[in-house]
């Protein structure tokens, strides 16, 4: 296996000869084996154990015997406590989703404090069968059929060539010492189940289970691998940037094949999910202003086109302003100038030219919200502020982050769109108050 090892390593190009690779090893079988093959095939390495704490004794006992084994063979060791308890209450996950994100942050730590090239872990060919059920039966695309990835950014997994049979093989003939984790056997956790009681069944029906999932993870991978470029071909036909906001055209989208298998590997990277896809699609025909969530991103239904945006809402917080400088310190440009000497009027919505004379600080920058009337300049009486966003074609996202400047509960200035026409340069107006937003 040895041999096989190497010649694996140089066929995948999965690190040089003179690279630095830290080892994640548990001291159960699979990251043993690992140790002894990179330190018989002579390569540069150090070790990571974690103690997450989660056996009393045992967990210790596990951290000493890694320790042990580095230390007779003049290898380097790093070793990190954690309590995974207390970080998976805190952070409201699971202990097995606790315990991924320490050690990868902790090995991501030693890496770069010291220099180290890539950080192993001693997945195998077992592994990625179990993954694709995992995944296959929690619902995925092809990404998720696709097993784990060799190589994936400065984490290799030089093992994934080997299944489990093959590397207890090796142990039980290199008389490989290794530790016994009691809880590999409780099959209440879902990756165990699979393990235990799940692939023992399958292969009553095909003995070559676990080789034949990972030729047909290689085939997806290589299949999905072509599908990106038709889908990022697609995705710039339906899209056009604006700004921060990426807006769908509807009637492109309607247009393609299998919508909904688009729309999927569209949206998939922005949190939304297999029943939102049939939502939005059968809000294509429907009226302006529906609104899609996930956890990160906000999709909007405006006429002819699919707004997606981040969720990021400004603060609702009211600023109180007592004076112009603090005007100046909450993000606009501020000038006052005497009425006498002809300024030039800046017909842009983000200026504001009012008279000095008539307003009176304290001000208030906030949020607006329903019921907030105004009388926006050139016209008579007043209107509600949702009817004018209606009449300027404002879209429901845009609205939420709309700021106004307030004098005593009445709006001077729509900030980036009207002022009140109380509030206007008239011929007896004396000083100009110019902001600039």
């Amino acid at each position: 296996m040895l041999t096989d090892f190497i010649n694996h390593i140089k066929k995948s190009n999965l690190f040089s000869n003179s690279a630095k690779i830290l080892l994640t090893v548990s001291g159960g079988k699979d990251s043993m084996a690992m140790l002894d093959l990179f330190y018989k095939a002579g390569f540069n390495i150090s070790v990571a154990h974690c103690n997450f704490n989660l056996r009393g004794a045992e967990s210790d006992a596990d951290e000493q015997f890694v320790k042990v084994i580095s230390e007779q063979n003049n290898i380097l060791f790093f070793s990190k406590s954690f309590n995974t308890t207390e970080f998976a209450e805190k952070n409201k996950i699971s202990i097995q989703m606790a315990a991924r994100k320490l050690r990868y942050d902790w090995f991501e730590e030693i890496r770069l404090k010291h220099d180290i090239d890539y950080i192993a872990t001693a997945h195998h060919k077992n592994d990625v069968a179990e993954t694709m059920l995992i995944n296959l039966t929690k619902g995925t695309g092809l990404s998720g059929l696709h097993g784990i990835n060799k190589k994936s950014g400065k984490i290799i997994r030089p093992l994934l060539d080997f299944t489990r049979e093959q590397i207890e093989d090796y142990v039980a003939k290199n008389n490989i010492e290794y530790r016994e984790d009691k809880s590999n056997q409780n099959n209440k956790y879902t990756r165990n189940f699979v393990r235990l009681d799940v692939i023992p069944l399958l292969e009553n029906i095909n003995p070559n289970l676990i080789e034949n999932l990972n030729q047909t993870a290689n085939y997806i991978a290589s299949t999905e691998f072509i599908l990106a470029e038709k889908i990022q071909e697609e995705f710039k036909k339906c899209t056009e940037q604006n700004g921060n906001r990426i807006l769908f055209d509807i009637s492109k989208l309607k247009s393609l094949k299998n919508s909904i298998t688009y729309l999927y590997y569209f949206l998939k990277d922005f949190g939304f999910n297999g029943t939102d896809f049939n939502n939005i699609i059968d809000a294509f025909d429907e009226q302006s202003g529906k609104i899609f969530l996930s956890k990160t991103h906000q999709i909007l239904k405006d006429r002819d086109k699919l707004v997606l945006s981040e969720i990021s809402i400004e603060s609702n917080k009211e600023i109180i302003i007592h004076n112009i400088d603090e005007l100046s310190k909450n993000g606009f440009f501020v000038e006052v100038y005497c009425n006498d000497k002809g300024i030039k009027i800046n017909k842009s919505s983000n200026y504001a030219y009012l008279d000095e004379n008539k307003i009176k600080f304290p001000l208030v920058l906030r949020n607006w919200k329903e019921g907030d009337t105004f009388q926006p300049l050139g016209m008579k009486g007043k209107k509600k502020l949702s009817d004018f966003f209606i009449d300027n074609k404002i879209d429901v996202l845009t609205k939420q982050n709309i700021k106004v400047l307030t004098q005593k509960n009445k709006i001077i200035w729509v900030v980036g769109y009207r002022i009140n026409d109380t509030f206007k340069i008239e011929k007896n107006t004396k000083n100009i108050l110019v902001i600039k937003c």
